[in-house]
């Protein structure tokens, strides 16, 4: 039995442990989450409590607007982020993906810049994943991650002599973890990441001659990053680092963050890497934050809404004037298509990826994500195309921009329509989503689209927003909860004629997906309830 040596005082694990755990839950590592915790998580569940009085004011008709305290802050010319760190300094592509050993291999075969080895949306943080993704990260990291495929009894391993840089996303603010406990009190999902993988490879990593590099998610204000920037001074102070030594990304996925990204920089300066346009999670967002508000902040079908749609163009060029301004990267959204075999279906995907990144590529981004190593290459071509030798935009400072509150908040003016194949396509991602969630995967191939919790997140808050706004359907159908459940059984009927229904945990799925869609009172997370059901 595998048992954990040296545990510090007022830390408990309770999930089941395997082998080569120990690796991974050393004592330093576990003590830097006791100090975390003890130091931080007050301040953390204070700023969670002010997102719920946040959405509370949004409907009571509050709105967003840059802030007038931090003013200074904006105007203030003289401030820049850090240099960019070594590995960090040429992004042109990057690929996304969670820490499954596989992935892992094939992300640092992949050609990519960088590697974003995913512990949020892309990962299920069954208790399994979480530790076993920080070995196949150590692994990683010493050069020593192989893989057998028992089904197939194919041999994986890294052959690439130019490999990514990691850059390690930890799950957001608002995830607990439940299997470990200090003091009696469930951690935080994110600040348990951090640490585990900062205590065993932040050194390993600096020994290579690069660093522990962080993308951070889901924040909603400065001082969200101030938190992030507290804990990365504690815990290289902890470890003998030296502080700046550290260098995180931030996603601007929210639609609060859109209105801070100066602030977010300039809160982690020393730590700063840049910003992301994190697309599909500052869709959700906006449906989130404005759910109850009718027509005004309602979107059309999720797939015709657009990067060039006036309210999500408007937050893609603040991001890239206001990284390039203070000298950070600014890096694309998500291009979430995956080869086929079907030549047609291959054609428009890459046709609309070269579309996507050309159009970043021109705007000033300093490189772009994809989601599967097939499209890698052309990504690159793209950026390719417009760096040249160059290794990054940094020097385009897009001053021609200059993005207004209202142009942010112009949700109204998106074309499209809401239709019943909208509606159905909501059910039946989300559903098959959630499926593969609850069963440990969280990357999943839908529709020849690599989709994460965004995807669920998306689809779950656009059916309760229609419920519950009385939206009218193109074809003159009112939203109901009678129509929502009949299309639910349906697309369930459907599924099961494509796959067997009849195991898995597609039950759970459809029923979570149904509670949460229908529910009087809308769940800020779809993850929070669905951890619960997770052993």
């Amino acid at each position: 039995m595998v048992q954990i040596a040296g545990i510090p005082d007022g830390v408990e694990i309770t999930g089941p442990l395997q082998d080569r755990f120990e690796e991974v839950l050393t004592p330093r590592a576990l003590e830097l989450v006791a100090l975390l915790h003890r130091e931080l998580d007050g301040r953390r569940q204070e700023l969670l409590v002010r997102r719920g009085e946040r959405i509370r004011e949004f409907a009571a008709g509050g709105t967003l607007d840059f802030l007038p305290e931090t003013k200074d802050v904006r105007e203030d010319p003289s401030w820049r982020v850090a240099p960019p760190a070594a590995g960090l300094v040429d992004r042109r592509v990057e690929i996304t993906g969670p820490t499954e050993r596989k992935m892992t291999i094939n992300a640092l075969n992949s050609g990519a810049k960088v590697w974003l080895a995913d512990h949020e949306d892309a990962n299920t943080p069954l208790w399994e994943n979480v530790v076993q993704g920080q070995l196949n990260l150590l692994d990683a990291v010493r050069g020593t991650v192989t893989y057998d495929d028992p089904a197939s009894g194919k041999h994986y391993e890294v052959t690439a002599e130019e490999q990514p840089t990691i850059v390690v996303r930890p799950r957001g603010w608002h995830l607990p973890e439940k299997h470990v406990l200090v003091d009696g009190a469930r951690t935080s999902g994110g600040l348990l990441d951090f640490a585990l993988y900062l205590a065993t490879c932040g050194q390993l990593q600096l020994d290579g001659g690069r660093g522990p590099y962080f993308y951070l998610p889901k924040m909603e204000s400065h001082l969200e990053a101030r938190l992030w920037n507290d804990a990365f001074n504690l815990a290289q102070d902890f470890l003998g680092i030296p502080r700046g030594t550290i260098r995180a990304t931030v996603l601007i996925e929210t639609y609060p963050a859109a209105f801070e990204m100066e602030e977010i920089l300039y809160e982690l300066r020393d730590h700063s890497a840049g910003l992301n346009a994190g697309r599909w999670d500052y869709m959700f967002s906006v449906i989130k934050c404005f759910r109850t508000r009718g027509t005004e902040f309602l979107l059309p079908d999720r797939n015709s809404v657009t990067m060039t749609v006036p309210f999500m163009r408007a937050y893609t060029e603040l991001l890239v004037r206001t990284c390039h301004k203070r000298g950070a990267h600014a890096i694309g959204g998500m291009a979430a298509f995956i080869p086929s075999k079907d030549p047609e279906v291959n054609e428009i995907a890459f046709r609309k990826l070269t579309e996507d990144k050309t159009r970043e590529a021109g705007d000033g981004f300093d490189g772009s994500w994809v989601a599967h190593p097939g499209m890698v290459q052309a990504c690159r071509e793209v950026f390719d195309g417009v760096l040249g030798d160059r290794p990054n935009q940094l020097d385009k400072l897009r001053e021609d921009v200059h993005v207004t509150a209202e142009q942010l908040l112009d949700v109204k003016s998106t074309p499209g329509e809401i239709t019943e194949q909208g509606l159905r396509s909501n059910i039946s991602v989300g559903i098959q989503y959630l499926e593969s969630w609850l069963r440990g995967m969280g990357a999943v191939g839908i529709n020849n689209l690599m989709e994460d919790a965004a995807t669920a997140e998306i689809s779950r808050s656009q059916v309760w927003q229609w419920l519950h706004n009385g939206v009218r359907l193109s074809n003159g159908e009112t939203v109901t909860r009678e129509l929502v459940e009949r299309l639910i059984e349906e697309e369930m009927a459907a599924i099961g004629e494509r796959t067997d229904t009849s195991g898995g945990k597609w039950a759970e799925a459809r029923a979570t997906f149904t509670e949460l869609s229908l529910a009087d009172e809308y769940a800020e997370f779809l993850t929070l309830p669905a951890y619960e059901r997770m052993p």
